[in-house]
């Protein structure tokens, strides 16, 4: 007699077909734990949540060697001819005022008019050029000129010692935190821990302070963040994803008006475990799927078109996928280089790339499937980044830290074999 659940997974398959990129069962770099999901199937996935969807998964996946169920089988297909991008360095980009000098390069964030928005570490500059540095954050123009400047301390918010991410939302606003650790020693910085994420207008309007400097108490706390590395803002729900990050070890969920808690998780899903440390500590790598935590949740992304959570967790070398809910869905991990420093969209409707920082270039990556199909590694680039962004044109912007940063124009499609 047929499982129940084979005859649901093809009542489904059925009715929403996977898609045409499936994965390929021999990827030996890619550990993904669940069918490729669809829009269709996800919409569908979502409704069988609350008649205990997870118990289902979990059942399809331990009998799915006998019963050849959906959620277990890797659909296999020949490797076909695939249009990737194709780029080049701009070593005319950007155009820094002489008046100023610019620290450590963190993360790059694009507006709706494409003006690229630097976030930098100012207090990172030895003297004498510490006297001529710029405002942490620094504003350029598509053409790579200048067009504002603003940030630092300043009344009724507390600014992060250590800047670390930056994002735009869809609204406009400027959201931004840091990384610094109360015993890392380094110059100028005061001991306190960046525990806070800032909201502003475009202008430096203060809007919102989610959490406090130094006030973390680990990763239970729903009211402090704990060296967030990176945020997104889904505009079809309006909330904030943070990869929180640096001392805490998970993802946490805020509404993006009020700042209100919403959820947490960690890697696979799991209760995220409090491990709490300066020091970066690079795992032996002797699990296949790696550690059952998060290390450092260094970035993350929210596709439009279905909500698809991304989290680079960079130490652990690999992306995991979410469903919105904080529902596993697969991973990619890739432990023999390092890997998943950063993640970016490309910018077509259905974001079908996902860009992730791996070491000496960017590994391009199918968003839904997480078959990694290429690379990017044109003449000059100065490494995978510490975050990246794209523009609405295809560019991508790499902030490198001590390597400074770099425009890698978007020349166009190129056919090449996956």
């Amino acid at each position: 007699m047929q499982n129940p659940l084979c005859r649901l997974d093809a009542n489904i398959e059925a009715a929403y077909p996977a898609d045409s990129n499936s994965r390929d069962s021999n990827n030996a770099q890619s550990q993904q734990h669940a069918a490729p999901l669809t829009h269709e199937t996800r919409e569908v996935a979502m409704r069988l949540q609350a008649l205990g969807r997870a118990v289902l998964i979990a059942s399809a996946v331990a009998g799915g060697a006998q019963s050849g169920c959906l959620f277990s089988q890797a659909i296999a297909q020949t490797p076909a001819a695939r249009s990737l991008p194709v780029f080049e360095v701009d070593a005319a980009w950007p155009k820094v005022p002489a008046k100023w000098k610019l620290g450590d390069a963190s993360s790059f964030a694009v507006d709706a008019q494409d003006n690229i928005w630097l976030l930098h570490r100012p207090r990172t500059l030895k003297d004498p050029d510490f006297a001529m540095a710029a405002p942490p954050v620094m504003v350029f123009d598509p053409a790579g000129n200048n067009i504002k400047a603003w940030g630092g301390d300043g009344n009724g918010y507390e600014w992060p010692q250590r800047e670390h991410g930056i994002h735009i939302d869809y609204k406009g606003f400027v959201w931004l935190g840091g990384n610094s650790c109360p015993t890392n020693g380094l110059p100028r910085l005061k001991p306190v821990a960046d525990d806070q994420l800032l909201k502003f207008t475009q202008n430096g309007k203060f809007v919102l302070q989610i959490g406090r400097s130094n006030q973390s108490k680990g990763n239970a706390d729903t009211q402090n963040l704990h060296r967030p590395a990176d945020v997104w803002v889904h505009p079809q729900s309006n909330e904030l994803y943070v990869s929180d990050g640096y001392g805490n070890h998970r993802v946490i969920v805020f509404d993006a008006d009020t700042g209100a808690y919403k959820r947490m998780w960690g890697a696979f899903g799991n209760k995220p475990v409090d491990d709490d440390h300066c020091e970066i500590v690079r795992p032996s790598f002797n699990e296949p799927q790696g550690p059952s935590n998060f290390s450092i949740v260094h970035s993350i992304r929210v596709a439009n078109s279905d909500g698809m959570v991304y989290v680079a967790d960079r130490e652990n070398r690999r992306v995991q996928m979410f469903l919105p809910d904080g529902t596993f869905v697969k991973q990619l991990i890739r432990t023999q280089t390092p890997f998943a420093a950063n993640l970016a969209f490309s910018p077509d409707r259905e974001q079908q790339f996902l860009y992730v920082g791996s070491g000496k270039n960017i590994t391009v990556v199918d968003r839904k499937t997480l078959d990694v199909v290429g690379a990017i590694e044109p003449a000059g680039i100065i490494g995978g980044g510490h975050l990246i962004q794209t523009d609405s044109k295809g560019n991508i912007y790499i902030a490198q830290t001590t390597r400074g940063m770099q425009k890698l124009t978007f020349k166009g499609m190129s056919t090449a074999s996956r």
